[in-house]
């Protein structure tokens, strides 16, 4: 089956929810983003952030813990009704990534994933390439992070 016979073009589909926790925020900084803002509080006091926030990285990151954790249950469903789902390989990549809002200690920011196009590629059959709008949203309903991703389809 095909990811577009799942989900059509324009179907939006809820990846999961993330908290951001002090500590989540901190461990995550400590190891790939060291920045003052987002080590402590004490450092996004003097910061224009004004509060503890997570990286944007780790946003984006969490984006894909939601994705795969959503698509490995999607996965089991679809195989336990006896339907053979998408063979969904690597990703050539991302676009326009953007950090809209930041994300302090303590929001959930809710993921999702919507299909904008799917196309055969010519150079590889048997490839299609799918293009998504991926977001993330906060619980103000504010939109904190956005990119659009391909990933490859074997059909």
């Amino acid at each position: 089956m095909k990811f577009t016979e799942l989900y059509p073009v324009g179907h939006k589909l809820e990846l999961g929810t993330v908290h951001f926790s002090a500590e989540s925020i901190i461990r995550y900084a400590e190891k790939f983003d060291p920045q003052p803002f987002h080590l402590s509080e004490e450092g996004a006091k003097n910061s224009v952030f004004d509060g503890l926030c997570a990286s944007g990285w780790q946003t984006s990151a969490s984006w894909m813990k939601c994705f795969l954790n959503y698509w490995t249950k999607e996965v089991k469903r679809l195989t336990s009704e006896g339907i053979e789902p998408p063979k969904l390989g690597p990703s050539p990549g991302i676009a326009n990534l953007k950090w809209l809002h930041p994300v302090y200690a303590g929001d959930d920011v809710t993921y999702f994933a919507t299909l904008l196009a799917a196309r055969p590629l010519a150079s590889r059959p048997g490839l299609l390439l799918n293009t998504t709008l991926n977001e993330g949203v906060n619980q103000h309903g504010e939109l904190v992070v956005t990119f659009e991703s391909k990933v490859l389809e074997f059909e």
